[in-house]
């Protein structure tokens, strides 16, 4: 069974928006619908940090009652449980860094808000999903050098990201 994590960028997507408030172009839309789609068709597997830093980032940009986008859905249904979800622990160290981002990541500079979401696709050896978050491509070849994959779900040209 296929295992993700997930950006709160692709849900939002799916809604029909993105983090700026930005419009987002129809393909790169689609694709993200199309996307959360199949990963509940085909019961894929949404792994999740078990403290809850993930869906806490999901509840300041999704509607828990599932309505009115497909975003809204996914989350709905993994906040309930009807979605297969593995919660997994993401051990921190003192210092509140994740023990599974590697210093190389952190001092990079890269995005505070993702580093949960790469460190737990770098513990459990899945791929983060990505639709219009810049840092992700911008920081693409020092994450695939230390162990963290990403998919872009709306390609890798932000120019396709947003409407003209």
């Amino acid at each position: 069974m296929k295992r993700w994590v997930i950006d709160a960028n692709v849900p939002v997507v799916a809604n029909g928006r993105d983090e700026e408030e930005m419009p987002v172009a129809l393909e790169c839309r689609e694709a993200a619908v199309r996307f959360l789609r199949r990963i509940h068709d085909e019961r894929e597997r949404v792994v999740l940090d078990a403290a809850g830093e993930m869906l806490a980032e999901y509840s300041r940009h999704l509607d828990p009652s599932g309505q009115p986008g497909v975003g809204d859905r996914f989350y709905r249904e993994v906040l309930r449980d009807w979605h297969p979800c593995t919660r997994v622990d993401l051990p921190k160290r003192s210092d509140g860094a994740y023990v599974d981002l590697p210093q190389a990541v952190v001092d990079a500079g890269f995005d505070p808000d993702d580093r949960k979401f790469a460190a737990l696709a770098r513990r459990e050896g899945v791929p983060v999903a990505n639709t219009v978050d810049s840092d992700w491509l911008n920081g693409y070849g020092l994450l695939v050098a230390n162990g963290i994959r990403v998919a872009f779900v709306c390609g890798c040209d932000p120019a396709h990201w947003r409407e003209p």
